[in-house]
């Protein structure tokens, strides 16, 4: 357990507010950081505070300042309905590049199954999916777990330096991800590239476009029933992974996203997803990344992951 506390910094107590009300206790009362809480803890928060990926890509970078912000959201919600114990682990320590970045991020979420626990992971760019798919990777085996990418576009690029927008190719590339058990979903075709979208369809990735969401009473309909009928029998024993790239919500939700658009998931829909991905009993990781505080409006998508992550702690099956 030493090792973990070494590769991360403990997250800072000033964001651990409450009212100071014992009849309206907040998170920020009940959380724990202090390293002697881990072992009987259920749920883990790691913050990833770097964007390299996002500047790589060049995207608009402000998501290293994303963890802090979130978790000040977070910690001022109330414990209603949470029964699992949530520690706070901190930030992982950041190197000089981003691909030393990923490895000590790996060897700590790696480090968190390993011990049971289910891990909260706030990002920071997207390109984070990549050490967290090579963790579930490591810990169950390539052919037990599934990986389900929420997100306005494919992440499988082609480019020099690994960025925010080649994680999942790398994955697939290198054989931690099977094709038939990876899920794209919520994407925007006006924002995918043709070729890459072929990629995937040849490959047998499973894809589920926002319009396909939109055409489903319930947005997690489609994806329910997909998985269902890839795994029936068989699921209860898969592991699963949920990523979360917060530009896939409508910007008039979450306007501060490293690539915001007016059109994505509503509110509504983003919780319903999160919720589903709560529900099933093997969720190891769920994963919330480019949420941009500098383009943020009265820190509206740092409190939709706050929310976001309240669903899962309270849902989880």
């Amino acid at each position: 357990m030493t090792a973990i506390f070494e590769q991360t910094t403990r997250p800072d107590s000033s964001l651990f507010s409450g009212r100071g009300d014992v009849n309206d206790p907040r998170l920020g009362e009940i959380v724990h950081s202090d390293p002697e809480h881990y072992d009987t803890s259920d749920i883990v928060i790691l913050g990833c505070p770097q964007d390299e990926g996002v500047r790589r890509n060049d995207g608009r970078i402000g998501a290293a300042a994303a963890p802090d912000m979130i978790r000040e959201q977070f910690y001022r919600l109330t414990p209603f309905n949470i029964k699992k114990k949530v520690f706070d682990l901190g930030n992982v320590i950041i190197s000089s590049t981003l691909e030393d970045t990923h490895d000590t991020h790996s060897a700590v979420v790696q480090k968190i199954l390993r011990d049971g626990k289910r891990v909260i992971v706030l990002g920071g760019g997207n390109d984070i999916s990549y050490p967290d798919g090579v963790a579930m990777a490591e810990v169950f085996g390539p052919e037990w777990w599934i990986g389900v990418n929420v997100d306005s576009h494919l992440d499988v690029r082609i480019a020099e330096q690994r960025n925010n927008g080649t994680q999942y190719r790398q994955l697939l590339e290198e054989k931690h991800l099977l094709p038939t058990y990876f899920y794209e979903v919520g994407y925007q075709t006006h924002l995918c590239s043709p070729v890459y979208y072929e990629y995937l369809r040849d490959n047998g990735v499973h894809r589920i476009s926002l319009e396909l969401l939109r055409s489903r009473a319930e947005a997690d309909i489609e994806i329910k029933e997909q998985i269902r009928q890839k795994f029936i029998g068989h699921s209860s024993s898969l592991n699963t992974f949920f990523g979360f790239d917060m530009d896939a919500v409508r910007s008039a939700d979450a306007p501060g996203t490293s690539a915001p658009s007016p059109l994505g998931l509503r509110a509504g829909e983003f919780i319903q997803l999160v919720k589903y991905a709560a529900s099933l009993a093997n969720t190891k990781i769920i994963e919330f990344t480019e949420v941009n505080p500098t383009y943020d409006q009265d820190n509206r998508t740092a409190k939709l992951v706050a929310i976001g992550m309240h669903r899962f702690c309270s849902g989880v099956a």
